[in-house]
């Protein structure tokens, strides 16, 4: 199932993707998946980010190859960090090359979606609490994250507006731990993963998380990226493609 949520007619929607269209949702696909008998042509609307204002939470270093390519020392455990929700954006949306930006890099990632409040949930039943995985760009001004990270912090070289798009829809039903993700810029194919290179799966994530924070629905993981991270520029694309889930792709603007 994949579930969108999207703006038509001045009005903004959840809703099942069938084919080339949407069957509307009662309300949010957080309290039911319920429809209401109106639809959507997909052609007609304009997809959002699939959670309005989330909590984003992000993990470093969390793919093996990620980890070799920076020439990093393996986490013991997930290196986490949060982002602002005005960090999330949508489907086609721009990304704004702040005034500060000398060293920006795009970031393909899974994006997990939480549906459930959880608190300390299991490994073993981690995944019951996600209602689906989306894609994500933790796009990354490296020189002021880089000048943080020496100081012990990272929050301004992730969180510039803009920085975490998102999208274009939630699908459910998938094996997050194999999971074929690309990433490109102009088309140009710069990552090229399986999810099975995680160092940290999506379980071991959710349940780490869980014990000191409890999780809400709308909440969304950003879990890591592969080998391949590189500069973008204002006039460039940028696409990431998630099997089962569809394609993410956003230019790339300077601020004004």
């Amino acid at each position: 199932m994949q579930i969108g949520r999207y703006e038509v007619g001045g009005r903004t929607h959840y809703g099942i993707l069938d084919g080339d269209t949407f069957r509307r949702l009662k309300g949010s696909p957080f309290e039911s998946l319920a429809t209401d008998g109106a639809t959507d042509p997909r052609a007609a609307v304009r997809l959002l980010c699939p959670v309005e204002k989330p909590r984003l939470f992000g993990v470093g270093l969390n793919y093996v190859s990620h980890v070799r390519e920076a020439k990093a020392e393996t986490p013991k455990f997930p290196m986490l960090f949060m982002m602002p929700d005005t960090a999330a954006c949508g489907p086609g949306d721009a990304i704004v090359y702040p005034r500060e930006g000398k060293h920006v890099d795009f970031e393909a990632e899974l994006a997990v979606v939480i549906g459930k409040t959880a608190r300390r949930v299991p490994k073993e039943k981690a995944l019951d609490v996600v209602l689906g995985y989306t894609c994500a760009n933790d796009v990354s001004e490296r020189t002021i994250q880089f000048a943080e990270m020496k100081t012990g912090c990272m929050l301004i070289g992730k969180s510039y507006d803009t920085f975490c798009p998102i999208g274009p829809v939630i699908a459910t039903d998938l094996d997050p731990g194999n999971l074929d993700m690309e990433g490109f810029v102009n088309g140009k194919r710069r990552q090229s993963i399986n999810t099975s290179d995680l160092l940290f799966d999506v379980p071991h994530l959710i349940s780490y998380i869980s014990q000191a924070v409890t999780l809400l629905p709308g909440d969304v993981i950003i879990t890591g990226t592969p080998a391949g991270v590189g500069p973008i520029l204002p006039g460039d694309v940028v696409d990431i493609a998630i099997e089962g889930i569809g394609t993410l792709s956003n230019p790339v603007v300077a601020e004004q």
